[in-house]
């Protein structure tokens, strides 16, 4: 049991999934997204497509709202810092994390404006739906658009810095750093 908990060297078992389903979410909405803006109104997929990632954003934010749950009342694994520049490392690393969440919070958000702003909810994989907000303004799905593009691809940016940053922990610092993110250790 404990090893799904985070404890005060590593993150248990339910913080390394709920980060590694949402990356893999990120991925694929970001995926089937470049993907749908090159579909026509006429292809055979279009819809298909759409309501897919509909579903799969409405389930990221779900995953979203839980892993803050889990963040909140969990503790965080720390960090031994020896000098200044593992000090500023680990200042940039939580701004990171912040940035992240905010980015995909405001995906989310922005996904779903685009979604109901014609006055509809969200069907989520036909299980239930999410209802529209009882008011919308004028060319929000544009506006909504516009905004959910640029948080894509300042997301996927922001993700690859922060992938990469985790590699040269791993490699470069020779710390533990990556390996807290793949499997909780005794």
């Amino acid at each position: 049991m404990t090893m799904l908990k985070n404890t005060q060297r590593n993150y248990g078992w339910i913080a390394i999934a709920l980060h590694w389903i949402m990356a893999l979410m990120v991925f694929g909405l970001f995926g089937l997204g470049l993907y749908m803006v090159e579909l026509s109104y006429y292809d055979s997929w279009y819809r298909g497509s759409l309501d897919l990632h509909k579903s799969i954003g409405m389930t990221l934010l779900l995953l979203w709202l839980l892993r803050m749950g889990w963040r909140f009342f969990n503790v965080a694994p720390k960090t031994d810092t020896h000098c200044r520049r593992e000090y500023i490392e680990q200042i940039a690393a939580h701004g990171m994390h912040i940035t992240l969440y905010v980015l995909i919070l405001g995906l989310c958000l922005t996904g779903y404006l685009i979604s109901s702003a014609d006055g509809r909810g969200i069907g989520v994989f036909e299980m239930f739906q999410v209802p529209a907000l009882p008011w919308s303004i004028n060319n929000q799905e544009d506006i909504a658009g516009d905004i959910h593009e640029i948080l894509a691809w300042s997301l996927i940016v922001l993700v690859a810095v922060h992938a990469l940053a985790a590699l040269k922990h791993h490699f470069i610092d020779n710390d533990k750093t990556l390996m807290k993110m793949l499997k909780p250790s005794a």
